[in-house]
């Protein structure tokens, strides 16, 4: 068996916090995705493992090469074809299989990644098997030294789109008036997606605008990453030209979205994750809600009005998910727009999120601002990234200097969950590393747009001394 090209530099540059993340090919490629299919089943013992992949023109190739190095470790593998992230999590909660998905999400169009979860969708982050993976692929399944399985496995193909959109109705169905809905696909894996589900829901109960829905890997149009507000540009006008009732923007996997009021107005992810919780607080009384730690403190305030039990936890869907488990949780928001369901194993689907706030505002007589406005109860910055010097250390003293300024301030609290958390009655922030860049990442949130405003300025003005935006 030939010997892979594995270079240990670009090996460690690729597996991030949370994923394979890279630019193709010169550091991810067939190789790399070969030896990463044998690791894969290596750690996570499998015998069987279901693959997909997005609409990017390297992904077919870097899926078929991961199936290759996995059946050749003794695996058989489900191929679901072109998915999005939340179908592959779908197929792997409803076959019971260890997962991979084969996509770079929002990144630009040089870019692709690998997705890896076990059984029922449970993530693999660095501390839950993907450093064991990065470390097999660097010493022990590229090489010479890989025995390969004695009875290699074999590779079938299986369609899962029908059964996923059920699957995604029965949880959240939609009655009650007719709504228009403008979708923005970002030519990303939502092309693919939404027309199984709306042609499942019905015309008499959506009637759908799409935008963008052509399958393009080269993104055209615009990045499909709408938690960047410039990108919803297009949705804002064809919500107003339409005269629709809202607008969803997905991101290029498809399992984040993004709402659009009916006057062209962005909606505060903070805002929706308050709204499901309610909903499915309606269905389980008491139950537990995860929200991170960059949410609107608007969420916890709604979720204990409803009879919940807010938990708050580090950013990341590792973390969330992990918190969900320990607590049983029924829900978990990010303010990044990614959203995650006990009922759907405790993954995110930007999908289902939609459909929930579709279904909500069906029942309603109003407008989506209307049915919102008690859920958006505080201004907040959007996060805002600032570059900083000196790598990791270079983060850490620029957030000891910001908090020295505030530790010591009256009605101040501080605390270190993820990054540097400061806390005021009247409003909160949050500076917290990027897991990738050398960033930091500003969140501030206060009781009123002069309160956020101020606090904003203040502390960009401490962050930004001696960096470069």
């Amino acid at each position: 068996m030939a010997e892979l090209r594995i270079d240990p530099a670009s090996v460690r540059a690729v597996f991030k916090a949370y994923d394979v993340r890279g630019t193709y090919p010169d550091q991810l490629d067939e190789d790399l995705a070969r030896a990463t299919g044998r690791a894969f089943v290596r750690v996570v013992g499998a015998s069987r493992v279901v693959v997909g992949h997005d609409m990017r023109p390297s992904s077919p190739g870097l899926a078929g090469a991961f199936a290759d190095g996995a059946t050749e470790a003794g695996a058989d593998v489900v191929l679901i074809g072109l998915a999005s992230t939340d179908e592959l999590y779908f197929a792997s909660g409803h076959l019971g299989l260890p997962g991979a998905m084969f996509t770079a999400s929002h990144n630009p169009a040089e870019y692709n990644g690998i997705k890896m979860c076990r059984a029922h969708a449970v993530p693999i982050g660095l501390e839950s098997g993907l450093a064991e993976i990065r470390d097999l692929v660097i010493d022990g399944v590229a090489g010479p030294s890989f025995v390969p399985a004695s009875v290699p496995g074999t590779i079938e193909t299986t369609d899962v789109l029908e059964a996923y959109a059920a699957h995604l109705l029965s949880l959240a169905p939609v009655s009650g008036r007719r709504l228009k809905v403008v979708a923005d696909a970002g030519n990303g894996m939502a092309g693919h997606t939404a027309p199984a589900v709306f042609d499942r829901l019905g015309a008499d109960r959506v009637e759908l605008v799409p935008l963008y829905f052509e399958l393009d890997g080269t993104f055209p149009n615009h990045e499909a990453n709408p938690l960047d507000e410039s990108t919803l540009t297009d949705l804002k006008a064809r919500v107003l030209a339409e005269g629709a009732d809202v607008g969803l923007a997905f991101d290029g996997d498809a399992d984040r979205c993004f709402l659009v009021d009916e006057r062209g107005v962005a909606v505060n992810p903070s805002a929706l994750t308050a709204l499901i919780a309610a909903r499915e607080l309606v269905k389980q009384p008491g139950a537990t809600i995860i929200h991170n730690l960059i949410t609107s403190r608007a969420v916890p305030e709604i979720v204990e009005e409803h009879g919940g039990v807010p938990v708050r936890t580090r950013v990341g869907h590792s973390f969330i998910k992990a918190r969900m488990a320990e607590t049983d949780a029924v829900f978990g928001g990010e303010h990044s727009g990614h959203f995650y369901f006990r009922e759907f194993w405790r993954a995110d689907s930007g999908m289902l999120a939609a459909l929930h706030a579709l279904g909500a505002l069906a029942e309603t007589d109003g407008t989506l601002s209307e049915l919102l406005a008690s859920y958006a109860r505080y201004p907040v910055s959007g996060e805002i990234n600032s570059t900083v010097p000196g790598g990791a250390d270079g983060q850490a003293a620029v957030m000891a200097e910001v908090e020295t300024a505030y530790a010591g301030l009256d009605g101040v609290t501080v605390d270190h969950l993820d990054g540097l958390t400061v806390s005021h009655p009247d409003w909160t922030f949050n500076v917290r590393p990027s897991n990738t860049e050398p960033l930091l990442r500003l969140n501030v949130e206060g009781r009123d747009v002069g309160t956020m405003e101020r606090v904003r300025d203040e502390v960009l003005a401490r962050i930004r001394k001696d960096t470069t935006a």
